[in-house]
């Protein structure tokens, strides 16, 4: 058990998940009152606390503010006996482009960083940083600064690690391009299709077998296409970028209906869309007829999704196509003139690092434009996440993803978007490669919060973007079919409130 106790501040949730990173397994209680806030004052009780606090840690964090400084604290008592203080000046700490309120609760985290850090004898290479998306930290100090110093602080005030500094910044530098100049008249359309022909076992995303009854496949689609006609009438004055149809897995549907949804699509938003992609995902879902459908919508960009190269592990996670079928899918697709990108999910059960260079060898015969590298997170909703024999295997994990990095260059690719997420094995991180030229500029978009992305169909998110407060509000759709279906003008006439508030 690991206690904690807050007083001056209240980053109860930032401080969980740092502490998380270094106790995995260790369960972690908030307490109202301090671990000395009990002693008597002649110590006459101190056995009793130590006892009490003898079946884990005691942590402290404080920001306290005598006059002319402002201090952030942390402590960390083992059975009643301070072991580690850590005080840092946050009045001291200046940097360039980063508020106050920020730079303060950065030292919070960085004093418990500090205090733990030499309790455990693993690394942490991701420093204090717990949420999903490091890179805008980056783009927030290169905005600021020059190369040499967002890197320094990255690496001192955040405790980053220099290669994941590095990374962060070349990423940064790749982006530009597609992020700036800010327009706040532009926008991407995420389209979510929430249908699979199977759920596999790591998945926690909103997805629905198609069963038997099409029907409710069908009714969905009337709905989306009502909801893209009716969010094309408010936007006309916009100019959209890129569009995105996501999953659940796209190309499950009837080939007919996922061309009504693009043809709804291409008639009633007008102008130039600069990217188009299809998450087609599974191999066994693939054929000629959808496939060249999707090339006559002008579709440029489909995802093929094998996760591993091996069959067995295939079988294991509930995959219903073997090795064979995501070779014959990628060429077909290849041969319509698709720029392709291909995901593979590392810490995948069963699997050790042969098997992952294995994947990666025969994804580099194939040669597509992009490949994504997902580190296996276990969500509360996927059939993984209680799984005992499940072996976290970290420094394993590490090894596989500094492989992928080294495949990935001799493909000929380069980083290109990188974000994180809660119970990601090892601590780690998913990443995108890809060819010069060949990034997906909506994976960029969606990461770095830059621009408005309006979401349609269950489950999806919009993201309305204000440049002026560098802020983002966000508007999800009801993860429920029926619930959604008779919904659908109240979840538009909030979209409408939203794109009126930006515009």
């Amino acid at each position: 058990m690991i206690r904690v106790y807050l007083e001056g501040h209240e980053y109860r949730n930032d401080l969980f998940e740092l502490i998380r990173v270094f106790f995995p397994a260790r369960e972690i209680e908030f307490v109202e009152e301090s671990f000395t806030d009990g002693l008597n004052l002649d110590g006459s009780n101190l056995e009793a606390i130590n006892l009490a606090y003898s079946d884990g840690l005691f942590i402290e964090s404080l920001l306290e503010s005598p006059e002319g400084v402002s201090l952030a604290i942390s402590r960390v008592y083992r059975a009643g006996e301070l072991i580690k203080e850590i005080i840092i000046d946050t009045v001291k700490i200046e940097i360039e482009g980063l508020p106050k309120r920020r730079i303060v609760k950065n030292a919070i985290k960085r004093s418990i960083y500090d205090a733990l850090i030499d309790l455990v004898d693993f690394d942490v290479p991701w420093g204090i940083l717990t949420g999903i998306r490091p890179i805008k930290v980056a783009h927030e100090l290169l905005n600021n600064m020059d190369e040499d110093k967002a890197k320094q602080i990255l690496m001192g005030e955040f405790r980053i690690r220099k290669d994941k500094a590095d990374l962060m910044v070349d990423i940064a530098k790749v982006q530009l391009k597609y992020i700036y100049p800010l327009d706040r008249r532009k926008f991407s359309l995420y389209i979510h299709i929430p249908f699979c022909p199977s759920r596999c076992v790591y998945c926690s995303f909103p997805a629905f077998g198609i069963g038997k009854d099409y029907t409710r496949v069908e009714e969905y689609v009337d709905t989306l296409i009502l909801e893209l006609k009716t969010i094309a009438g408010m936007v006309m004055d916009l100019k959209l970028n890129t569009v995105y149809i996501g999953g659940g897995t796209p190309t499950s549907i009837k080939t007919r209906d996922l061309e009504r949804i693009i043809a709804s699509v291409r008639d009633n938003f007008k102008g130039h869309i600069k990217e188009f992609t299809v998450e087609a995902g599974r191999p066994d879902t693939l054929n000629e007829e959808n496939l060249r459908m999707l090339r006559d919508m002008e579709v440029d960009r489909i995802s093929i999704n094998p996760q591993t190269m091996n069959l067995k592990t295939l079988i294991a996670i509930g995959r219903h196509h073997d090795v064979d079928s995501i070779r014959k899918s990628y060429a077909l697709a290849k041969d319509l003139g698709f720029d392709i990108n291909m995901d593979i999910i590392i810490g995948l059960p069963g699997e050790d690092l042969g098997d992952v260079e294995y994947s990666l060898e025969e994804i580099k015969k194939l040669d597509p434009e992009n490949l994504t590298v997902h580190t296996l997170s276990l969500k509360r909703g996927s059939k993984l996440i209680n799984k005992e024999e499940l072996d976290l295997r970290s420094a394993e994990i590490h090894k596989m993803l500094d492989l992928t990095a080294k495949k990935a260059k001799e493909m000929g690719m380069s980083p290109y978007y990188l974000y994180r997420q809660k119970q990601i094995l090892g601590n780690l991180e998913n990443i995108g490669y890809a060819k010069v030229n060949k990034e997906c500029i909506y994976n960029i978009s969606m990461m770095e919060e830059k621009e408005t992305t309006i979401g349609a169909g269950v489950g999806a998110v919009s993201k309305f973007f204000y440049p002026e407060e560098n802020r983002i509000e966000r508007l999800p759709n009801f993860r429920d079919l029926i619930v959604y279906s008779q919904r659908i003008d109240e979840l538009l006439a909030k979209k409408r409130e939203f794109i009126k508030s930006l515009y």
